[in-house]
């Protein structure tokens, strides 16, 4: 067995979590419960049996909502035309994909570049897969973003592949389609894979969405894409997404599900197929509803003169530096303890983090103003 590092959003989520009162402002989710409309229908397929073993793959009606998806969003696959259903890979959510994406691209001895401050999730995927995370710090002015050629500096004999997040957990990092191409073309000279996780694409606050590898990318790019269910459409719960590859993979991804999970269930498939196909409404309305939220947060700490950060382009964390508070995951319990609040510790994000701390603020404004109002009481102090 692979050694995993334990994840340091975990060890505070665990301390917290059983405090009354407490505003849980460190895990990666909001407080909305699925809609209805979307619930309906896995209840209808489980009133209907579908209680058996299913397609490995995903159920074809589901594969084809997610090319049509795709191509409504995207508006059209690399190479031209229409995505093909043949490319989506139905997984038990985004973290499956990752996980799938990991064991076919590395092994014992690989390295995966990652930029930091990241999602300590996928260090923990790529160390089970028995490759080594090669974490290369991102740059922090007037916004966060990337440093190609420490990159390029960072590659060796070894490297498999880079992995990027954007928009980005935790920083809100977007990168730009300038960004995307030097990306691209380092991979290309390198003959490395691209692992994209663009899963916060449609959380943005300017434009309809993030630029993405579709947008630059060929036919025969080594790409492979995460997406998951759980953040635009409220379903962390329920556990489903996809993993995008070129469809000669098919074969070997069907053989890891089948090695994994053995298919996600059929009544979640169609509760998935619902959300894609009627959920364009909720997004906005949960846009709308963070985009108030991250203004009442950013502004009512920024005010304070205490607290400091870039203002995040997209997605739904907050990530910010306290003054005098360099000791992130004490800094963490201690908002549990004198404030009632749960923030993630940045130290969990790798190098580059070590001074932040993030907060989600997937919430509803009155409790993120609240959560707002504790925190500048705390500093008051």
């Amino acid at each position: 067995m692979h050694a995993v590092v334990e994840s340091g959003i975990v060890e505070v989520f665990n301390y917290g979590r059983d405090r009354q009162g407490l505003i849980p402002l460190w895990v990666g989710e909001g407080d909305l419960t699925t809609p209805d409309f979307i619930a309906e229908a896995a209840r209808l397929s489980l009133a209907r049996g579908e209680t058996f073993y299913t397609h490995q793959r995903g159920i074809p009606e589901l594969r084809e909502a997610i090319a049509r998806y795709m191509t409504r969003v995207y508006g059209g696959a690399p190479g031209g035309g229409a995505f093909q259903p043949e490319s989506f890979f139905v997984t038990v959510g985004g973290m499956h994909a990752l996980q799938i994406a990991m064991r076919l691209i590395a092994g014992p001895g690989d390295e995966i570049i990652v930029p930091s401050p990241a999602w300590p999730n996928f260090e923990g995927a790529i160390a089970l897969a028995g490759a080594r995370s090669v974490n290369v710090p991102m740059v922090c002015d007037e916004r966060w973003r990337l440093d190609i050629e420490r990159l390029a500096g960072a590659i060796t004999p070894a490297t498999r592949a880079i992995l990027v997040n954007s928009p980005g957990n935790p920083t809100g990092y977007t990168a730009t389609r300038d960004e995307l191409i030097a990306l691209l073309e380092l991979s290309r000279r390198h003959g490395l894979w691209i692992v994209a996780d663009e899963i916060y694409g449609r959380f943005v606050y300017q434009g309809e969405r993030a630029p993405s590898f579709h947008d630059v990318m060929e036919a025969d790019d080594r790409i492979l894409f995460l997406q998951t269910l759980s953040k635009n459409w409220a379903m962390t719960g329920w556990r489903v997404g996809w993993l995008e590859a070129p469809a000669a993979l098919g074969s070997v991804i069907e053989n890891a599900v089948q090695y994994t999970t053995s298919g996600v269930a059929v009544f979640i498939q169609r509760a998935a197929i619902a959300a894609l196909e009627g959920g364009e409404g909720f997004i906005a309305d949960q846009l709308a509803r963070m985009r108030q939220c991250r203004d009442i947060l950013c502004n009512g700490l920024a005010a304070t003169g205490r607290v400091s950060f870039v203002r995040p382009e997209a997605a739904f964390y907050l990530f910010c530096s306290v003054e005098g508070e360099p000791d992130t995951p004490a800094l963490a319990k201690r908002l549990v303890d004198e404030a009632g609040l749960g923030v993630a510790p940045g130290a969990a994000f790798g190098p580059g983090g070590e001074a932040y701390i993030r907060l989600c603020f997937a919430r509803s404004p009155d409790q993120i103003a609240e959560a707002t109002r504790r925190f500048r009481a705390w500093l008051a102090k």
